[in-house]
């Protein structure tokens, strides 16, 4: 029976990009490309992840649910911060000049 791997400390697992209050750190369009490109590498990780779960290639239960939890989560959050826009650029079209 394999041990149990031990649980990563939640900052070190959840990497959020740091922005600068200053708002010099890069243009929005490089913010929203990062962020589709973790959660796009979650969304893989996961995959794999359940894959070697069904091949029987050592991975374990918890690691799969975790995985698939982070990337559940990531999208989720993506989703939000897209309506967010979506409804942002609507008001602003509703403006009169």
């Amino acid at each position: 029976m394999n041990p149990i791997s031990p649980v990563l400390s939640v900052v070190s697992i959840i990497e959020a990009p740091s922005l600068s209050p200053t708002g010099n750190s890069g243009s929005f369009a490089e913010h929203l490309k990062s962020s589709l490109e973790t959660v796009e590498g979650l969304g893989k990780e996961a995959t794999g992840s359940v894959e070697r779960f069904l091949n029987g290639e050592g991975e374990e239960l918890h690691q799969v649910a975790f995985a698939m939890q982070k990337a559940e989560i990531s999208f989720d959050l993506l989703m939000q911060t897209r309506n967010k826009v979506v409804q942002a650029y609507q008001e602003i079209m509703r403006m009169q000049l």
